[in-house]
């Protein structure tokens, strides 16, 4: 896939998740958060108002520290689509 065929498909992603209106595992949402910040270069600290999701949110970034972007895309959109492939 080229850059901006990636482009499309991400956002294509997250519009699906976007419009999915039952709730996601909270692992899941977790790894979408990871790799969604790291797809967008989104480096603001988490702002949720408990502490211990502050720090899942953080640990999961922290895992994926090491990819670039356009893999973080390629991720989340692999994710999202096993994710609809695969729930019941």
């Amino acid at each position: 896939m080229t850059s901006e065929e990636i482009d499309i498909a991400f956002q294509e992603a997250v519009e699906r998740i976007n419009s999915h209106t039952e709730p996601f595992p909270a692992d899941f949402l977790l790894r979408l958060y990871a790799y969604f910040k790291k797809a967008t270069n989104n480096y603001e600290r988490p702002s949720s108002r408990t502490p211990i999701i502050n720090a899942f949110k953080t640990n999961a970034l922290f895992q994926i520290q090491g990819i670039t972007e356009d893999q973080a895309k390629q991720t989340y959109i692999e994710l999202v689509n096993n994710y609809f492939l695969y729930r019941k």
